[in-house]
């Protein structure tokens, strides 16, 4: 049976720097990717970077280059996200998700608990 946890995340100020983590058990093999997401209050999930962990490959959406990096350790099946120069924008509940069909651009269908990430001014 897969999970999927997450930590870190919390509050910080403007400018500020926050990681999360995320952790997936149960899979078979390295052939999955695993992503983030954040979700705004009232919003769709907006989906923010995706890795495969067989290789490290990366998908990273524009709107977050340059600040945001996904990382893994494969020998842990972890990925992290390293958040810089936030900024009350990114104020959302954070999401980790998982899967091998998420791969290939279907919805994944392992998730996390979803983490608060607050940005103040």
């Amino acid at each position: 049976q897969v999970q999927v946890v997450q930590s870190g995340g919390g509050s910080v100020q403007a400018g500020g720097s926050l990681r999360l983590s995320c952790s997936a058990s149960g899979f078979s093999d390295n052939n999955y990717c695993m992503g983030w997401f954040r979700q705004f209050p009232g919003k769709e999930r907006e989906a923010l970077a995706r890795i495969w962990i067989e290789d490290g490959s990366t998908i990273t959406t524009h709107s977050i280059q340059g600040r945001f990096t996904v990382s893994q350790d494969a020998a842990k099946s972890t990925i992290y996200l390293q958040m810089n120069n936030l900024t009350p924008e990114d104020t959302a509940t954070y999401y980790c998700a998982a899967g091998k069909e998420y791969c290939r651009g279907y919805d994944a269908r392992y998730w996390g608990q979803g983490t608060p990430v607050t940005v103040s001014s």
